[in-house]
């Protein structure tokens, strides 16, 4: 997202001077300064200040804050304020009000509160997206356009409920093929008019949390809210981009968020931001894992850091400070992996309300002798000095990680075979193996391109959609290697079973069927016990959750079942299939097969770690213009080592040359050139 008005790492974060007197805003500035924040966040929760009524607008105070900030040096980005509708619009007009799972219609108050489908919510904001674009689209201090914020949360009104029906009409055309793909005959739930359909919730089909008796309706309504919300974000789009087509328009996501397909929001996004809020025992690699992700949504594309905490949340049971170093350390994190901004929640921290234990640049005592301070202003200034080099730098990957949310969603969804399945933390177990071997990846959608990977993993593919299995099968023909686990091949896009045998349509292409599929808690293992030595793959590894009872199809059987009454069956089986093989891994294995078996793909392939490093060094590398940007992290609390060769890099940091053994201190970074 090269900006020639900032051509360098953005830095700043969320601001909120409507907060404060007047008197605060002269020092709020002096202290950006000093940190080298060069780009506020403004105007995310004002719409009641911007629009006390109907038929007023103000702007008077935002356009002083966006004058003087940039009076200054420091750039906008831009909010709509759209993401809390005012008090006076719940009063006047009720139908912008959300009704719950509960079925009870919410008062006023609150974020998220609005529904997506009420014509009230979306002709006002609209409208103020529009107005601002109006006003400020030729603003020199405008860098990109922040739309609502953090969209979230469904609605269960009587509004939503036609909405929903309108949505069925356009995707199934006919009653009766809603009827077919929700199997309504089951419990005689046969619909004759499109009104007899209502949202799925406590008061109908669902209870709890992921709850349903049709996983049919439940899929489809999420499918459902996640475009409705989408359709909200659209229309301020919309409304701003004539005013301003050369400015960059975006939404903040929440990584791993379960309630909205991040995979179809960002076809509609010039820029994917998103907002990275790990615990103090997150570990290391989720985080990757979804930085990697949110570059993944947009094809590859840098993404925005929109907001991480400089030191400690408000909202988590247990809000631990982040230790000395962590905030840098986790800043270059999302720079290895796409992020081209390191934006804050927030940059001065609230006096009152649910965030004023949010952490922030300027702390509660209001002066710039905190350890938080002095934290931010070196890596403001370590952003300044290193410029524009890695702004647009790509990431390049040869191991592929489909995550798919409607396939979430339906596993979340299914009633068995067990609560302990996961399918988040199944995708993760494989990143983990990669990542602790230095191996970079790149989470896929279901829409993308496969030819440039050579490895395609695709653990828990329960839903196959129209035509992917054929798309694997021409992968796999054309010489690349395609792995998938337990619980696949199992359900269409509808969620209705695919007859013939799992793994239903991914069956010819893995050689093998399925004819029963064992659940046991957690705490029940089983083994997987290799037939002879495989590369690193030998003796026995753990297994447990699920556990599928295959037969060959004339696939090779690489390893056994070492307990219970199915011993003896194939639990890991390799298929070759026209130039390339596909795996097939029947139960949920331990860390130590996962490492051993990436190793193995990666050294088939000839696909080699970034760098030989010790545990607890993470490694990622940016190009760009045919320069190469290694990023080594130490996330662990004792000094690390890795190995160059004879290899002489530069740190573009501290400009020291390396060559041979490098320590690396605890919680340090290093960006060799």
């Amino acid at each position: 997202m090269f900006n020639e008005k900032l051509p360098k790492i953005w830095y700043g974060g969320d601001y909120n001077p409507e907060q404060w007197d007047e008197e605060v805003w002269d020092e709020d500035v002096r202290m950006f300064k000093l940190a080298g924040i060069d780009v506020a966040t403004l105007n995310v929760f004002s719409w009641a200040l911007n629009q006390p009524d109907e038929n007023t607008y103000h702007f008077e105070a935002l356009d002083a804050t966006i004058d003087r900030l940039y009076e200054n040096g420091i750039y906008t980005c831009l909010g709509t304020s759209t993401a809390a509708h005012p008090a006076w619009m719940a009063k006047k007009y009720p139908d912008v009000l959300r009704v719950d799972f509960n079925g009870r219609k919410r008062k006023f108050g609150g974020r998220h509160n609005s529904c997506p489908n009420s014509p009230t919510y979306r002709t006002y904001s609209e409208r103020m997206a529009g107005k601002l674009a109006e006003l400020y689209k030729d603003h020199p201090a405008v860098l990109v356009w922040h739309v609502n914020n953090e969209y979230g949360g469904y609605c269960y009104c009587d509004q939503c409920a036609e909405a929903f029906r309108e949505w069925l009409k356009e995707r199934y055309v006919t009653i009766e093929a809603v009827n077919k793909v929700w199997n309504t005959p089951f419990w005689g739930h046969t619909f004759y008019e499109w009104d007899e359909i209502v949202p799925p919730n406590e008061l109908s089909e669902e209870w709890g949390a992921n709850n349903t008796n049709f996983q049919g309706i439940s899929l489809d309504y999420r499918r459902f809210q996640s475009d409705s919300l989408l359709e909200s974000f659209k229309l301020e789009r919309d409304a701003i981009r004539p005013h301003t087509p050369e400015i960059p328009i975006t939404t903040n996501l929440m990584g791993l968020y379960q309630e909205l397909d991040y995979f179809k929001w960002a076809k509609e996004m010039d820029v994917v931001s998103w907002d990275n809020y790990p615990s103090i025992d997150t570990p290391e690699s989720m985080t990757a894992m979804t930085h990697d992700l949110m570059r993944g949504v947009k094809n590859g594309q840098p993404f925005m850091l929109m907001e991480q905490t400089p030191s400690q949340q408000n909202w988590q049971d247990y809000n631990a400070l982040k230790r000395p170093g962590v905030m840098r350390l986790w800043s270059y994190q999302s720079i290895a992996h796409g992020a081209d901004t390191v934006l804050f929640f927030q940059l001065r921290r609230s006096i009152g309300a649910t965030e004023k234990y949010h952490g922030a640049v300027i702390e509660h005592v209001g002066h710039e002798n905190t350890r938080v301070f002095r934290e931010t202003a070196k890596l403001g200034e370590e952003l300044q000095q290193l410029s524009g080099k890695l702004v647009d730098a790509r990431i390049p990957a040869k191991v592929a990680i489909v995550f798919d949310w409607e396939n979430r969603w339906a596993i979340d969804l299914s009633s068995g075979p067990s609560i302990a399945l996961d399918y988040v933390k199944e995708v993760h177990k494989f990143y983990n193996a990669f990542y602790k071997q230095h191996i970079q990846v790149d989470m896929i959608g279901v829409e993308d391109d496969l030819t440039k990977y050579d490895i395609v993993i695709a653990p828990v593919l329960y839903m196959v959609k129209e035509n992917y299995a054929q798309k694997l099968e021409a992968f796999v023909h054309n010489g690349g290697t395609f792995v998938t686990t337990f619980f696949s091949g199992i359900v269409n896009e509808s969620d209705l079973v695919t007859l013939g045998g799992y793994p239903g349509e991914l069956r010819n292409l893995l050689g093998i069927w399925s004819e029963e599929i064992d659940a046991l808690h957690p705490d029940q293992k089983n083994r997987m016990v290799m037939k002879e030595r495989h590369g690193n793959l030998e003796g026995d590894y753990e297994c447990n959750i699920l556990f599928d009872l295959i037969h060959s199809e004339g696939a090779e059987v690489v390893a056994e079942y070492g307990t219970d009454f199915y011993q003896g069956m194939p639990v890991v089986t390799k298929n070759c299939f026209g130039s390339g093989e596909a795996w097939y891994i029947a139960s949920s294995p331990d860390e130590d097969f996962l490492e051993d078996f990436a190793a193995n793909l990666c050294e088939e392939k000839g696909i080699h770690p970034l760098l030989e490093a010790d545990a607890g060094i993470e490694v990622s590398n940016r190009v760009k213009d045919g320069n190469s940007y290694l990023f080594v992290l130490n996330h662990s609390d004792e000094k690390r080592d890795f190995h160059l060769g004879d290899k002489e890099k530069k740190d573009a940091l501290t400009q020291k040359v390396m060559t041979g053994t490098v320590t690396i201190e605890p919680k340090e970074v290093m960006i060799l050139e």
